[in-house]
């Protein structure tokens, strides 16, 4: 199955190596999911968890973005020909709900669940890390 990490997953995971984010991100490659990739949200990943308060100790940006072009290349990367703008409240999560949708994905995985209500709409399920890491 196909599924797509909001943001928030990769901040998480970075913050604590304790959650299910954690657990998620760790286990990639994983045999039971792939992750979808957008342009736009790798251009995200990379704007966001290179600021200094998303960098774990001891880490630079420079090993952010290593890391994020290993994570890269373990995704599906989708392009996308259609934009439902404006679905969602923000635009941002407007961008992950198109890639889910190109790319087929039954979930987004998100610790901001009420800003993917409508998802389902689309036939995505927006689910928060600990529930999807259960369901595997």
């Amino acid at each position: 199955m196909r599924v797509v990490f909001d943001t928030s997953i990769l901040v998480a995971a970075a913050r604590s190596n304790r959650g299910a984010s954690h657990a998620l991100v760790k286990s990639i490659p994983h045999s039971k999911f792939t992750l979808a990739l957008s342009v736009a949200l790798y251009t995200e990943w990379q704007s966001v968890l290179t600021r200094p308060e998303h960098l774990p100790p001891g880490q630079t940006p420079q090993s952010a973005l290593q890391f994020l072009r290993y994570l890269a290349g373990q995704c599906h990367l989708q392009e996308i020909f259609f934009l439902w703008r404006p679905v969602l409240k923000d635009p941002n999560d407007d961008m992950v709900l198109e890639l889910a949708v190109a790319a087929g994905c039954s979930h987004i995985v998100t610790h901001n669940i009420k800003d993917f209500r409508d998802a389902a709409s689309f036939g995505v399920i927006a689910t928060p890390p600990n529930t999807f890491l259960h369901s595997l």
